[in-house]
């Protein structure tokens, strides 16, 4: 089974960014724009897919850590 996952954008070159998924640092491609350091993303399948709002980010990071510590995944 695969989940988005949210990922902070540690930098980027061209169509291609390393991003932060909790303590692991991935090279992703991107499929949106007008990113900057910083930027959270919704990672799937070595993708980002959207810019998410940090708030929203953060919540999804929070259950999801809930989640695994509960082994619910």
């Amino acid at each position: 089974m695969c989940i988005s996952v949210p990922a902070r954008v540690i930098s980027i070159d061209g169509r291609q960014a390393e991003v932060a998924v909790w303590d692991e640092h991935r090279v992703v491609f991107l499929a949106v724009e007008n990113l900057q350091i910083g930027d959270w993303v919704l990672l799937y399948g070595g993708v980002a897919l959207t810019v998410l709002e940090p708030d929203v980010a953060a919540e999804t990071v929070e259950l999801l850590s809930r989640m695994t510590d509960s082994k619910a995944l």
